[in-house]
């Protein structure tokens, strides 16, 4: 009942005529940019972090609310319009989506999405405003030990997780934790590695690593790669839904929901496997598995409820723990601590009011989603017919302007393009870009609860594992490191086997999952379709 009567003031905050402007126009802008041909949920957060910095607190989250609703909805535009997913997890719907789009069905396969992203962040939330509290009460309890354990694990899910390969998701996490280390310690007030530039004695602002890597390095790396002339469009057409599309489409969303909050929830969740889960599940129950791989609306409705549930769900450990499990959440971890929050159990109890408001603004921001986007779909394709040199230069310039605002420094600018430059062989190298990220957020954080772990055990490193959670959580941290190697040698020996040639994505779709190229935080497969392949120059 508690967490109830704290919603209900929730909705109180973020139902004044203000806030609700502020939802309106973080769903507007988050699915204008998010509907950009390779610009991810990650990426679109991103980008429009700083144009939230001249908010109040309350009112800056329930506006990122509406951008982070925005920009997985926008990437499913893209996925269904043009066959280009910004991210893995959208690579189903690209696969069923566009089939539907190229039969004359596009309107059906974008409502199907729609209304399958409303149903699922809906009831995803619900789960979230149930689950949060209980989480947090479990934390308050935990000891600097206990801490430095579950940041090891925060480290080495993002690393292996989402990256293509441990060693390079390893390599990034160590750029952002050498990034953290810039600046005054706290605890000596010596400088380090500040280079004698007074700038950085304060570091480097998180808003600008995550602008260059993920806007910046994005732009760059999808200029680089795609077609130079105008995008292979198909306009929509169809009716929106019919009640045969409703019939089969409801159980696929309450599937799809089913599958994809929990996986949101833990450590080495993420939304790519819950989609694929669903993909199959859809499938094998379907009444017409002839349509799979042709266009069947269930390969739609159940994987775009899934993403959707588990964006949702990576707010239960981002709010309850502070522990990021997407691309997305550690840049919505960089929005937190720009204000000075730190999100674990402290901030419920310390900020509950913007906690809960935020929670609030997240069902508004689901409502209009869906009221908007039926309405304005066809302007959002417009969007797509902008000439690529036009649109990747206006990021850019956007970037540059948001970045500079955030102090006013030359410098940021510097480390701004800098970092981009970055960003973009990461991508090129396969390298993924959200373990600098978390890296960086995070790592000042472990290295604070390291020091005091080992200041109240006066030098005594065994109480790093003295208590049972912190042995379960570095146990599990091993078997992360552990568990892929194995796999990989196995899968090894089976393809070396006479007539095994390997598994394939859904229906002989991309498999990107191991490819060099692939990043959580944007995904262009090169296989992406035989269009883009043609046209690219």
């Amino acid at each position: 009942m508690d967490s109830i009567s704290l919603l209900i003031e929730g909705f109180g905050t973020a139902l004044t005529p203000e806030n609700l402007l502020f939802a309106f126009l973080g769903v507007l802008l988050g699915t204008a940019v998010g509907v950009l041909p390779g610009i991810g949920p990650a990426t679109t957060v991103a980008l429009l972090l700083p144009v939230t910095f001249s908010l109040p607190a309350t009112s800056s989250f329930i506006m990122f609310a509406g951008i982070y609703y925005g920009g997985m909805y926008g990437g499913s535009t893209t996925s269904i319009l043009l066959n280009t997913p910004g991210e893995a997890a959208s690579i189903v719907t690209a696969l069923e989506g566009n089939k539907m789009a190229k039969a004359g069905r596009g309107a059906t396969a974008l409502a199907t999405a729609a209304i399958g992203s409303f149903v699922a962040g809906t009831i995803a939330t619900v789960l979230l405003t149930l689950v949060a509290p209980q989480v947090v009460r479990l934390a308050v309890a935990l000891s600097p030990a206990d801490y430095v354990a579950l940041m090891v694990l925060a480290f080495l899910t993002v690393s292996a997780v989402l990256g293509s390969s441990v060693a390079r998701g390893l390599a990034s996490l160590s750029v952002g934790l050498m990034v953290g280390l810039i600046g005054i310690d706290a605890q000596t007030g010596q400088a380090r590695f500040t280079f004698g530039i007074p700038q950085l004695l304060d570091g480097i602002d998180v808003v600008v690593v995550a602008v260059a890597l993920f806007a910046v390095g994005e732009s760059l790396w999808v200029a680089s790669r795609l077609r130079h002339t105008p995008a292979d469009l198909i306009p929509i057409s169809g009716k929106y839904m019919t009640r045969q599309d409703w019939k089969r489409s409801w159980k696929p969303w309450l599937r799809g929901t089913a599958f994809g909050f929990p996986f949101g929830t833990l450590p080495a969740g993420g939304a790519e496997v819950p989609t694929f889960l669903s993909y199959a599940t859809e499938k094998r129950l379907s009444k017409h598995p002839e349509e799979f791989g042709n266009g069947a609306i269930e390969g739609v409705a159940g994987p775009e409820a899934a993403n959707n549930a588990a964006a949702a769900g990576v707010l239960v450990p981002l709010l309850s723990l502070g522990l990021p499990t997407s691309a997305t959440a550690a840049v919505m971890l960089a929005a937190f601590q720009q204000y000075g929050l730190q999100p674990g159990p402290q901030l419920f109890s310390n900020n509950g009011s913007l906690v809960w408001a935020l929670i609030a603004s997240l069902y508004i921001g689901n409502l209009l989603l869906l009221v908007l986007n039926l309405p304005l779909a066809g302007m959002w394709v417009r969007l797509l017919r902008i000439p690529r040199h036009f649109l990747y230069a206006g990021i850019l310039m956007f970037a540059a302007l948001g970045s500079y605002t955030v102090n006013l420094s030359p410098v940021d600018l510097a480390l701004l393009f800098s970092l981009g430059v970055l960003g973009y062989f990461f991508r090129r190298y396969g390298w993924p870009v959200a373990p600098a990220i978390v890296g960086l957020i995070l790592g000042p954080v472990a290295e604070q609860q390291l020091r005091r772990a080992l200041a109240i055990s006066q030098g005594d490193a065994t109480v790093l594992v003295d208590s049972p959670f912190s042995i379960t959580l570095l146990a599990i941290s091993a078997l992360i490191l552990v568990v892929p190697l194995a796999l990989r040698l196995t899968r090894g020996r089976t393809s070396d086997r006479p007539g095994d040639d390997g598994d394939a994505g859904p229906q002989g779709g991309p498999d990107t999952t191991n490819s060099p190229d692939a990043s959580s935080s944007a995904l262009i497969p090169s296989t992406t379709t035989t269009a883009e392949s043609k046209e690219r120059s």
